[in-house]
């Protein structure tokens, strides 16, 4: 069976001759485009044509490698984050370690001073803890029998007078506060030095002086010192300023109330005071002798 074939295959130029059709139709396309730019056009209109096959060709490759490069960049921001995050709270824990230890600094300090400026000798002593109950003003510091420590010892920062230590134990001891309620120090008034009491109310609450007449010569501003009578207090330490005076018509007693000058709940360290030195003993009650009539 013969094959069918086009006429063109069976009689159409033989090899030789096509060989040398196409290759000068090449050597003429290379030297007009080089000489004289004719298939410029061509190629551009073919790259345009053919930019969205390209275009469809190469997206799949580039999104995932664009996805790729995305996901490293979030990894190494978020462990980034973490570690400037890191690095910020460790630098506020020590900023705030830096504040607690620059206003304990300041309170040694002005405790220093304090004990340089006092001429009975003091211990610095630090704050434990606050007392057991919760309705007293007490505190228990570091200090007892071994170092020196007495009851009746004054309790005091740079600013005034805090307490007084009330119980002693091998290694520690027990100071009320002032704002106790069953705590009173004798004070004066230091613009007149006018004789009176401070009592404590509470903790977190106004000292109190009381059993004063309505006319009586208190003002608002007035500081108060210890007086030194019946031995307790040293004179002329510090204790309160007075914030409020009330002086109602119907009350038989004004209303006064006082702001310790100490800082009781702000410090970690106190100075105790030695005691003041025994006063003479009161002196004896003897009957007064009687008057015979005439």
């Amino acid at each position: 069976m013969q094959a069918t074939q086009p006429a063109f295959f069976k009689q159409g130029p033989k090899p030789l001759t096509r060989v040398l059709i196409f290759a000068t139709l090449s050597l003429a396309l290379i030297v007009g485009d080089a000489y004289y730019h004719l298939l410029g056009r061509i190629r551009e209109q073919l790259s345009l044509a053919l930019y969205p096959l390209q275009w469809l060709a190469t997206t799949p490759t580039n999104a995932v490698i664009e996805a790729s490069i995305f996901l490293q960049r979030q990894n190494q921001l978020i462990a980034e984050n973490r570690t400037l995050n890191d690095a910020r709270l460790i630098a506020q824990a020590q900023e705030m370690r830096l504040k607690a230890l620059e206003a304990e600094n300041a309170n040694l300090r002005s405790l220093a001073v304090a004990k340089e400026s006092q001429p009975r000798q003091s211990l610095l002593t630090q704050i434990l803890y606050n007392g057991r109950d919760p309705f007293s003003s007490k505190l228990i510091v570091d200090l007892g029998q071994r170092a020196g420590v007495s009851t009746g010892q004054i309790a005091l920062d740079a600013s005034g007078v805090v307490g007084q230590v009330i119980r002693v134990q091998p290694l520690t001891s027990e100071v009320r506060l002032i704002s106790d309620r069953e705590h009173m120090v004798p004070v004066f008034v230091e613009r007149n030095q006018l004789r009176t009491v401070v009592y404590g109310t509470g903790r977190q609450s106004p000292l109190e002086v009381r059993n004063m007449a309505p006319n009586v010569d208190i003002q608002v501003g007035d500081i108060l010192l210890t007086s030194g009578i019946d031995g307790i207090y040293p004179s002329g330490l510090p204790v309160a300023k007075v914030s409020k005076v009330e002086r109602a018509a119907g009350n038989a007693f004004a209303r006064i109330q006082c702001q310790a000058l100490a800082g009781i709940d702000q410090h970690r360290f106190l100075l105790l005071l030695n005691p003041p030195a025994a006063l003479p003993p009161y002196p004896e009650t003897t009957p007064e002798p009687q008057v015979k009539g005439h």
